[in-house]
């Protein structure tokens, strides 16, 4: 599978209205991570919009979803390296 067809995160990790999704990638060298982090909101007219701009209160939380997304991939990069 190439990464255009991976349209699902491995994993999602939120606080609040903050939020980190982890991506992965398959490349010539294996398996890579990526990490996005957003905040989600509702807009005057009551849809989901997200932003990369965070506010002073969304700073500490937006630290341990990233904590929590770190984790995540050195686990997952841990267990590949076992099954090699």
């Amino acid at each position: 599978m190439d990464s255009s067809e991976n349209t699902q995160p491995e994993a999602e990790f939120r606080i609040n209205g903050v939020k980190a999704v982890v991506w992965k990638n398959d490349t010539r060298n294996g398996h890579m991570f990526n990490t996005i982090l957003v905040r989600v909101y509702k807009d005057t007219e009551d849809e989901w919009k997200e932003t990369h701009s965070l506010g002073r209160d969304d700073l500490l939380a937006a630290g341990k979803v990233l904590d929590e997304a770190h984790s995540f991939i050195l686990g997952e990069e841990r267990k590949a390296r076992s099954a090699e």
